[in-house]
């Protein structure tokens, strides 16, 4: 594995493993780097890379949880992506709001059109899309491109 000199580390209880491999097998372009066993054989961190980002799985005991105020952000580039990312990640997990969702494993995922920033960039189309997208679960392509057309 590269050196890099950050890294996400996500702690998990007893799940790295399982987690990192679920989610390496959403993107064709990902894989499980190194993993790293703990004294007792089982893995204790599992190093792993997906679209270039490397990120870290640690099995570190129920001391702490995911939760939303970390989130992992995919740009897609289609409504397709966006719809088999959302249906396998909310899978044993729970949709949220404005294209956020949390995974079965409690991590916080944001699931959005990499058109958004180049739309959002003109104030008065910003405020119509926003207005559109908040209510809204799944981000739909659609329905954010018609929103900043009618302006």
């Amino acid at each position: 594995m590269p050196t890099k000199k950050i890294r996400t580390c996500l702690w998990f209880d007893r799940q790295a493993e399982e987690a990192a491999r679920f989610y390496v097998s959403l993107f064709p372009d990902a894989a499980i780097e190194k993993i790293v066993p703990s004294p007792d054989g089982t893995p204790l961190l599992v190093e792993f890379q997906i679209r270039g980002t490397f990120l870290i799985a640690l099995n570190g005991g129920p001391h702490f949880q995911l939760n939303e105020a970390v989130s992992l952000s995919v740009d897609c580039e289609t409504q397709s992506e966006i719809d088999e990312l959302w249906e396998r990640l909310c899978e044993g997990g729970a949709p949220s709001q404005c294209g956020w969702l949390t995974d079965r494993f409690g991590l916080s995922w944001q699931i959005v059109p990499s058109i958004l920033p180049s739309l959002m960039s003109d104030p008065r189309r910003a405020e119509k899309i926003m207005a559109v997208m908040m209510p809204m679960k799944k981000l739909d392509i659609g329905k954010i491109r018609a929103a900043a057309e009618s302006v």
